[in-house]
């Protein structure tokens, strides 16, 4: 007995003896950010064949807002926008050559905010865009693994000309071995320690990304042979602008650090002539389960924590992903495909939002860019001034509930989609338009813009169009 005694007074004087986590504490948050995810997981039903058990286990624990929309369909714009609060058109970040802080010097992210309201604030893998994706001013600590060897390929089909585009196929590796198996780890291990403050920890995957390389049991996952292919239209892009018609065939980046196409005519030509449609979408399938399964590990380790009852998980991807649909490959465009993707916030039994239940669907039009202003307010942070974002928690206590406010994504200056519950209106910077109604065609297949009938939509739309665009 004295033994224990003497235990307990040694762990209060070490700090690690923790007591349970009461609903005046405030909440910790794990936050997952996923790489060109579109809505191929398994309750969105982007893709009948769809394997994410852990984020579909998730999403029944609280909120998927099944019409989340990125405010750039770009990794960099996306990313500074959603941990900014800032708008591309506000801040002038359009592509993936400018920088956070050339740009907003004086802006204040996500992780600043939470740090400086008495969180610390750590991650890993990829949160912000580029080969560096610490910014020092938003951390406390940032994990970067080991440099080692890269995993190789199985094989590459040697009866496929070198001119070929196939940035995929399997590895044969462990997860361990992977970049965001490595940062799993390291997060698992951050779960596991006793915390003086609430935390903010960051788990950013890089997959799936290009290239859709992961270890062959996620292959096998996905038989090549039952593979089913995306829904398109012949002659889909036949009604839509000069300037569309450009960014479908080719990789545009509005900063000017990137642009290039496949040749010849594109990605899509490419796949088709060289038969890779269907090895193309076994591996970005096979890559989604191999991010699933990464997740699933981060998530495991949480609920056995002493953590668990005290931790709001917020999950988002970054941008979609097209994979033909409009006879397109990659993000790179104002489309639904290209700026849709799954977005999910779980908030603890012991944090019940006014006689909120779990396990809901929220169907009205949402940003990235409103993260923030929603966890500022879920966690109880002062308010911060100047974000163009606006809190959810309203649609987390009622998803059904009436929202009236437009998304606006942007993809380069003067280039802007505007998002409703029934239409999407695109305008271009040489002044070519799309006008898609969602109701009747979600695969956005009959642009409306040149009908008299839709002119009024039109100029109403028009209304929710950024006033500037910042250079």
């Amino acid at each position: 007995m004295r033994s224990l005694a003497r235990t307990v007074i040694l762990l209060l004087t070490l700090g690690v003896f923790i007591q349970p986590a009461s609903a005046n504490d405030p909440p910790n948050v794990l936050f997952i950010a996923v790489d060109d995810l579109r809505d191929w997981v398994g309750h969105l039903g982007g893709h009948p064949q769809a394997k994410t058990p852990n984020i579909d286990r998730l999403a029944k624990r609280g909120v998927s807002f099944t019409r989340a929309y990125c405010s750039a369909p770009l990794c960099n714009p996306s990313r500074i926008s959603l941990l900014t609060s800032i708008a591309p058109s506000n801040s002038g970040v359009y592509g993936n050559g400018e920088k956070l802080r050339d740009k907003l010097p004086r802006a204040v992210t996500l992780m600043q905010h939470f740090r400086a309201s008495g969180y610390s604030a750590r991650g890993a893998g990829k949160i912000f865009h580029g080969s560096n994706p610490y910014d020092q001013d938003s951390w406390d600590g940032y994990f970067r693994p080991a440099n080692s060897k890269k995993p190789q390929r199985i094989k590459r089909d040697s009866s496929l000309p070198k001119s070929a585009w196939v940035p995929w196929g399997p590895l044969a590796c462990s997860d361990d071995e992977m970049f965001d198996g490595k940062n799993a780890g390291w997060i698992i291990a951050e779960l596991a320690k006793p915390q003086e403050k609430p935390f903010f920890l960051a788990y950013g995957l890089t997959k799936p990304h290009l290239t859709w390389e992961v270890p062959q049991k996620y292959f096998d996952l996905h038989p090549i042979d039952r593979i089913e292919l995306p829904v398109v239209k012949k002659g889909d892009l036949d009604d839509v602008p000069p300037f569309d018609q450009k960014l479908a065939r080719e990789v545009f980046d509005p900063s000017g650090e990137r642009n290039f196409a496949v040749k010849p005519d594109g990605d899509h030509a490419n796949v088709i002539a060289n038969n890779q449609w269907r090895q193309a979408v076994q591996a970005y399938l096979a890559t989604i389960s191999f991010a699933d399964a990464q997740i699933g590990r981060v998530l495991e380790a949480l609920e056995k924590s002493e953590h668990a009852e005290n931790t709001i998980i917020v999950l988002w991807g970054d941008h979609g992903w097209h994979l033909g649909e409009k006879e397109h490959w990659r993000k790179h465009a104002l489309w639904n495909v290209s700026t849709r993707t799954p977005l999910i916030i779980s908030v603890p039994e012991g944090r019940t939002l006014d006689g909120r239940t779990p396990a809901q669907l929220c169907h009205r039009p949402v940003s990235l860019i409103d993260l923030y202003p929603t966890l500022v307010d879920l966690c109880g942070l002062p308010e911060k001034d100047g974000l163009d974002g606006q809190s959810l928690k309203p649609l987390l206590k009622n998803p059904s509930q009436q929202w009236q406010r437009p998304v606006v994504m942007t993809y380069g200056s003067g280039n802007h989609a505007v998002q409703t519950q029934r239409w999407r209106y695109i305008r271009y910077a040489d002044g070519g338009e799309e006008l898609y109604d969602h109701t009747k065609d979600p695969n956005e297949w009959k642009n409306l813009v040149s009908l008299s009938q839709y002119k009024s939509t039109i100029e109403k739309l028009k209304m929710h169009l950024p006033e500037r665009n910042k250079r």
